[in-house]
């Protein structure tokens, strides 16, 4: 029976190719950006005004032209290559590819991109928009997939066979679409699946990660829990419990693991799939292995699986057990269907024998747990990796959501929330930081590192040590302490979190769209994203400080409360003198991140006095050169008054002898000296003789003082003791002889910090020169 005449199934045959050579050129054409044709030369003029452009050598009769595709035509170009790349090797080369969608002969329905292999058929509906924006409703054309697919499905049937596998694809690009959104769920509902963004990107890293076989990932994507057929896979096993866990143990070709087999790869494309926790696989790794197996290598240990049972039910008819064990053998039925199985550990293994001779003739041996929750699942590639590659940062700060969400301890749970929020900033389609945040294995312009950072100490969620909250962080935040459901409480905390962040990036992107290299040096830059949400944070909390905005408050609240701040800000940015600019962009290293922070807030203060946070005024005054040079006065008058009092008074107990008394502090003191003497040889100063006597640490002193504390030259009038000269009440109580001379190492971290002059948050502040000019005195100075 023919669904459609058989000259327009004709038709649609020759619409798809199987030519390599004919594929070859067409993928070729499609990778490029431009559509290009070279033309007589005396027709040029013309097309020129159309808006082609002359490219490369002219020819002798004819010249080069070409033109920018338009960012539809480009999508579905692109979309097309990577089937291409993926292996399928019969693609529509007609873009105007038909399919009936109704009852009458005239409901057709093109369909953008066309994919084939022997067992399947991918049809792919392509929308995209030039700039990120949102999508109009697709709530009728969802609604009538359903329908729709029942006629697709027999045209293909009748084209080109009967039995291949018929799947949907909606692709979209720069569609600010979520993947719970209504309109999706129907999508799903009806059997279609949705190609994003995100998708587009994962895809791509499988292909260059796994090269031919990403084909199998692509396929447990797409199909995920699709029967294969309908004969379930069965091999002899053993059934075992360990960890209170059911497991069984068997032998499987890597043909069908391969198949039945998913990775969790810690992607965006997998957010549906949570916990999700694998790298990606190192490709030249992957090419060794394969490899190392066709020469006749082997791994004798198992790839550890878990399937889950509310998809897939496992069936096992097992032997009787015996008194000896409680294991016991026996028939697994396993469904024959694609990505049941998730692979915990072993898809090096198993993805090495996607491309060796040895695909379907060897078997591997598995570990296969049966309904493992989430949490063990992911605890459980933890502790296998834990003594393996280590775990990126990246990787680790969003695998913390999984880890630890549901947590025992408040500090771990709160740990999770700040994951859960780079996630959902990175991930939503929605807003403004959508791929932007390199997240698992996903990597873009932003890393996760500096978004965790703030949020620490951005003062948007709290802080807790062990199960207490650190309750000055409590008030401003936008975690409801007071609430006891603590599942309940972190989802309404990333919400509100998630948005205000989400809407202070959208009046920066507001502000700063006409320039954008502001927009990108100082807010979408790693050490900016740091110190923007800092900054946010910081003002909220002032702002919920003076009581304009609470817990309560809306995120239209919120971002009005600090918009006055956030445009100064912008401003600055968008008028930075040179000098500010050059310090920002030329700062390095770990203070880089908190100079910015308190750029940010200096312009701030600069326009709204009451604004002054009091990192901030630490941070100027440590700025400031009179208060270092004091400082730094007053410290060396104090260090060369030690060493002076010290040596007179070793000299003044053991005379002649008063170096040998110290021989330890000595010896370090003359290695310390030839050092020093060898650098400035090396420098290109020449020989300069140093006395050993000038290599004292404030650290040797301390030790002199404490080890003669109480001794007294017998033979000079009203001599001190070390006691009673060095003995300094700093507020640390004033004791035991610990207390008396605590100032001493107070000292030396200052004295640390007023020596590196080329790092300025490790100035001086006031009330460190206070406490300076307190030791001074006291010493008599």
């Amino acid at each position: 029976m023919t669904f459609i005449d058989p000259a327009e199934a004709a038709a649609l045959r020759d619409k798809m190719s199987s030519d390599k050579s004919q594929l070859g050129k067409i993928f070729k054409a499609k990778t490029s950006k431009f559509h290009s044709r070279n033309v007589e030369h005396s027709l040029v003029e013309g097309l020129l005004e159309d808006g082609w452009e002359e490219y490369g050598e002219p020819l002798k009769t004819k010249t080069r032209l070409r033109k920018p595709k338009s960012h539809n035509v480009q999508f579905e170009d692109d979309i097309w290559c990577q089937l291409y790349r993926l292996g399928y090797r019969m693609l529509n080369v007609d873009e105007n590819f038909c399919l009936p969608c109704g009852p009458e002969p005239s409901d057709k329905k093109q369909i953008d991109v066309v994919a084939m292999d022997k067992d399947s058929v991918l049809l792919v509906e392509c929308k995209s928009s030039a700039n990120p924006a949102k999508p109009p409703s697709y709530r009728d054309e969802f609604e009538a997939l359903r329908l729709r697919l029942d006629r697709y499905r027999k045209t293909i049937d009748q084209v080109f066979g009967p039995g291949k596998r018929l799947k949907y694809i909606f692709a979209t690009r720069n569609l600010r679409l979520r993947r719970d959104s209504a309109d999706i769920l129907r999508l799903v509902d009806s059997g279609g699946f949705y190609y994003n963004d995100n998708t587009f990107q994962y895809i791509d890293s499988l292909i260059k990660a796994y090269r031919d076989a990403a084909h199998y990932q692509f396929m447990g994507l797409i199909m995920k829990g699709q029967s294969i057929n309908k004969e379930k896979i069965e091999v002899p096993a053993i059934e075992g419990t360990m960890g209170g866990k059911t497991y069984y143990m068997f032998s499987l070709e890597p043909q069908l693991l391969l198949k039945i087999g998913f990775v969790l790869h810690r992607t965006r494309a997998n957010e549906s799939e949570m916990p999700t926790y694998q790298r990606l696989l190192v490709p030249s790794r992957l090419k060794g292995i394969t490899k190392f197996i066709d020469g006749g290598g082997f791994f004798p240990n198992s790839a550890i699986l878990n399937f889950n049972e509310r998809d897939t039910k496992l069936e096992f008819q097992g032997q009787p057990r015996t008194k000896d064990t409680v294991s016991r053998t026996g028939l697994l039925k396993i469904p024959n269907a694609f990505a049941i199985a998730y692979i915990i550990d072993g898809q090096h293994r198993i993805y090495g024998y996607a491309n060796s001779k040895y695909k379907k003739s060897n078997t591997i041996p598995v570990v296969a747990f049966k309904n493992l929750d989430p949490s063990d699942q992911l605890e459980l590639f933890m502790q296998i990796n834990e003594n393996q590659k280590a775990v990126s940062p990246t990787l680790r700060i969003t695998l913390e959501e999984d880890l630890y969400w549901n947590a025992s301890r408040l500090d771990s749970r709160l740990k999770a929330l700040r994951s859960s929020v780079i996630r959902a900033l990175g991930g939503d389609p929605s807003g403004p930081l959508y791929g932007k945040i390199s997240l698992g294995e996903d990597r873009s312009t932003l890393q996760a590192k500096p978004f965790a950072d703030a949020l620490i100490r951005c003062k948007l969620l709290p802080e807790a040590k062990g199960n207490r909250f650190v309750q000055e962080t409590t008030a401003s935040s936008l975690y409801d302490a007071a609430n006891l459901d603590h599942g309940n409480e972190m989802g309404k905390a990333r919400i509100r979190a998630v948005s205000f962040i989400n809407a202070s990036y959208e009046l920066a992107e507001e502000t700063l769209g006409k320039d954008q290299e502001a927009l990108n040096t100082y807010i979408l830059s790693n050490r900016g994203s740091f110190a923007f949400i800092s900054l946010v944070g910081d003002l909220h909390a002032f702002e919920a400080g003076q009581r304009s905005i609470s817990i309560n408050s809306t995120t239209e609240q919120r971002i009005n409360a600090i918009r006055k701040y956030l445009l100064v800000l912008f401003n600055a940015l968008k008028s930075m003198t040179p000098e500010d600019a050059e310090i920002l962009t030329g700062k390095l290293g770990s203070g880089a991140e908190a100079t910015w922070l308190r750029f940010f807030q200096g312009y701030i203060n600069n326009k709204f006095a009451d604004y002054n946070p009091p990192e901030l005024q630490d941070w100027r005054e440590r700025q400031d050169k009179a208060l270092q040079s004091k400082g730094r006065e007053i410290g060396t008058q104090i260090e060369r008054h030690m060493k002076k009092f010290i040596i007179e008074q070793l000299k003044a107990l053991f005379g002649e002898n008063w170096d040998i008394e110290i021989g330890a502090i000595q010896r370090d003191c003359e290695a310390r000296a030839k050092e020093q003497m060898e650098k400035d040889y090396k420098d290109g100063l020449g020989r300069r003789e140093i006395p050993w006597t000038d290599q004292f640490f404030i650290k040797d002193y301390k030790a002199i003082i404490e080890k003669y504390w109480s001794k007294k030259p017998e033979n000079i009038a009203n001599a001190e003791s070390f006691e009673q000269h060095f003995s300094i009440n700093v507020g640390h109580g004033f004791n035991s002889k610990a207390d008396k001379i605590k100032w001493i190492s107070l000292f030396n971290t200052l004295r640390n910090n007023w020596a590196h002059e080329g790092t300025k948050e490790k100035g001086l502040n006031k009330s460190d020169v206070e406490l300076l000019a307190k030791i001074h005195d006291q010493l008599g100075l």
